[in-house]
């Protein structure tokens, strides 16, 4: 009898999560591409990072899951460039050339504190507002606002004139 109920559990896990994949794989996936610039890998790192949720799917809070996956796809797609040497900016950045921008936005983000870096990927890179992405790094969405209000500040110095030109650029043609 006992088997019985955990057959049924782990079915509506599955169920659960079988839906939830149709909605957070292809978020975790363009966050990814966003981010590293390369189709394959973010295929990848979006399919390790739905594997990881799967993994924890039932101690995940069902309000949070959402940003855990894109908060788990931003950490592992900043560790990937890390460990692939792609935190380098490049000497001169060329406006027109998506991927050097990618490689430096990459590495400005790099730069930042885990909280900055997170709340900036939720917002800008994932689209959450600010309430969403307060939950999903569970904080508050004043911390939000301030974290989110320094890293952008970090940024604009870090990337310098580069930070002024992107303002009227929609972040589709950088690909970011």
């Amino acid at each position: 009898m006992m088997m019985g109920v955990r057959a049924t559990t782990a079915s509506g896990k599955d169920e659960d999560f079988d839906v939830a994949f149709r909605d957070l794989y292809p978020r975790a996936f363009r966050l990814a591409v966003r981010m590293l610039g390369n189709r394959a890998v973010a295929e990848d790192l979006a399919a390790e990072t739905m594997a990881r949720a799967y993994a924890r799917w039932e101690r995940l809070d069902p309000d949070r899951r959402a940003g855990w996956v894109l908060r788990v796809t931003s950490n592992q797609a900043i560790d990937l460039m890390r460990k692939k040497g792609h935190t380098l900016v490049p000497e001169v950045i060329d406006l027109e050339d998506g991927t050097a921008l990618r490689v430096a936005l990459a590495a400005a983000l790099a730069k930042l504190p885990r909280r900055q870096r997170e709340a900036i990927a939720l917002r800008f890179l994932s689209d959450l507002t600010e309430a969403e992405t307060a939950r999903a790094l569970g904080i508050g969405v004043g911390s939000v606002k301030t974290h989110t209000h320094r890293g952008l500040a970090a940024l604009r110095s870090d990337l310098g004139d580069l930070a002024g030109q992107l303002d009227d650029r929609p972040m589709e043609q950088l690909g970011v």
